[in-house]
């Protein structure tokens, strides 16, 4: 398979060409810059906001998450420790996962508190990150390429599951490696290298996709500097000086890049070691990072679930046609991928939930590299036409898919109406008290985080709450009064209140 050789962009005729299949492309712009960029990220948030904020509105959040990661923003907006008490009573949230970057959130949250604005602020991250990958695709495939690659980006099937699974850290890493990588294929490499520097900050693996960005964009800057020495010795001096000296330019910058891309590379997987063994463990109430468990008797096995596997690649590589393993930027990938598959853990390996977020800018900019590649002169001619139309076949093929997925269920005029259950269900939780303990499942959760001590049903380690909140909707408690008892032996629970399928029980003696 062709990786190709890397001149690093194309040249910058084939750059300017547009090159989609469509012509004509017209937009507004400002200052000389492009605003479309912006306009379909402006879309895709008023898009990815309603999916995730209706579905909160009508008690669908999917696990404890959301509740989790409120918690310890409600501690950082308090100038406090952040303390998510879900995990156990007085958990620290960075001995579960090292993502102290969910702090920027907290100024947010001061002013309004709620788990919508944890929502809001994803989906906000998730639609900016729509901007780099849309103007780097255009300065390679011209403006009408470079938008359909946008829109199958926006509507790429990892993001849309991130925007319907509640909230998670990793909202921040989206938009950083997508300028990240904007910024490497425009040949800026230490902006490259500062864009993916705070991934450090946002969740513990991610020094290792730091540790990727870096490496690449020094094999990129070394066949930079390569070309440019090889056209410096080749070229006639007195037709194109001009052009040498520009050549001269690009090819001693990306020789100064080497060094701090190397550093860059050794500080990410350093990082990842020290938080690994040892922030996390100087955190965590045992002293440990608890997700080593997730590797099957101590010993990685790739080989488990390799249909679930091989069916996650397909959806990674098919809809951008493959082009993306034409480009070197795949191999950011990997890391992720790594850690994935060979846990044993068998939620990870698939395509449901937030996991493959951070892949969709790698891919989608791997594949922008790849198809302006693979029609530059010389390739072969089948390639070359197949390449004119992917960036419009991507588009389509994200389109269709959208059909069943979460932003697809946003032609259903039903979707907007919040059954009459879910607002009994609200008024019930909105009598419990504000500062009351509360023991939780799923449903109530996010409904309480904000103004009450939430913990997690039978992990309440010794702490008596002051009450129980059930959601009920499935009957898994015919009896809540004896589950309480079971729960609580030393302690007295009576019927409180119940509302479209949810039971609060309260504490009497």
């Amino acid at each position: 398979m062709r990786t190709a050789v890397d001149t690093s962009a194309a040249s910058a005729t084939d750059e300017a060409r547009p090159s989609s299949g469509i012509r004509g492309v017209a937009g507004l712009t400002r200052g000389g810059r492009d605003l479309a960029p912006w306009g379909l990220a402006g879309v895709l948030f008023l898009a990815y906001t309603t999916v995730s904020v209706l579905r909160w509105e009508k008690f669908g959040t999917r696990s404890w998450d959301l509740g989790i990661f409120e918690q310890a923003i409600r501690g950082y907006a308090q100038l406090q420790a952040p303390i998510a008490d879900l995990k156990g009573p007085g958990a620290h949230i960075l001995g579960d996962h090292f993502s102290p970057v969910t702090a920027l959130i907290a100024p947010f949250y001061r002013l309004f508190p709620g788990p919508v604005t944890l929502l809001v602020a994803q989906a906000a991250l998730f639609a900016l990150s729509v901007v780099p990958v849309t103007r780097a695709a255009s300065r390679l495939l011209g403006r009408g390429g470079g938008l359909c690659l946008g829109l199958a980006y926006g509507l790429s099937w990892g993001l849309q599951r991130a925007v319907d699974f509640d909230f998670h850290e990793i909202a921040f890493a989206v938009p950083l490696i997508a300028f990240s990588l904007e910024a490497l294929l425009a040949e800026r490499w230490r902006a490259a290298l500062l864009w993916a520097l705070p991934l450090v900050l946002v969740k513990e693996d991610l020094g290792l996709t730091l540790t990727a960005i870096a490496l690449v964009v020094a094999w990129r800057a070394h066949r930079r500097a390569k070309a440019g020495d090889k056209a410096a010795g080749e070229t006639g001096a007195a037709a194109a000086r001009s052009a040498e000296a520009a050549d001269d330019a690009g090819a001693a910058g990306a020789r100064r890049a080497l060094p701090y891309s190397y550093a860059v590379a050794a500080f990410g997987a350093i990082a990842a070691l020290l938080v690994f063994v040892w922030i996390i463990p100087a955190f965590n109430t045992a002293g440990s990072y608890e997700y080593w468990n997730r590797v099957e008797g101590g010993f990685p096995n790739p080989f488990a679930g390799w249909d679930v596997k091989l069916r996650t690649l397909a959806w990674l590589l098919l809809p951008t046609g493959l082009f993306a393993l034409r480009s070197p930027l795949v191999l950011i990938v990997l890391p992720t991928l790594g850690w994935r598959f060979v846990s044993s853990d068998d939620s990870y390996w698939g395509t449901e939930w937030h996991y493959s977020a951070v892949l969709m800018p790698v891919v989608v900019l791997a594949a922008a590299d790849g198809i302006a590649r693979s029609r530059r002169r010389g390739e072969r001619a089948w390639l070359t036409k197949y390449a004119s139309q992917a960036p419009l076949a991507a588009a389509a093929v994200a389109l269709a898919l959208t059909v069943s997925l979460p932003l697809g269920t946003l032609t259903d005029p039903a979707v907007y109406r919040v059954p009459a259950s879910a607002r009994q269900a609200d008024a019930l939780l909105d009598r419990i008290p504000d500062g009351a303990t509360v023991e939780s499942n799923i449903g109530p959760i996010s409904r309480l985080t904000s103004r009450c001590r939430v913990l997690w049903i039978g992990n309440s380690q010794g702490v008596t709450p002051d009450y129980l909140a059930l959601d009920n909707r499935s009957g898994r408690y015919p009896d809540p009064v004896a589950h309480a008892r079971r729960l609580h032996p030393d302690a007295r629970f009576s019927q409180w209140g119940s509302a479209g399928g949810f039971v609060v029980l309260k504490l009497v003696t």
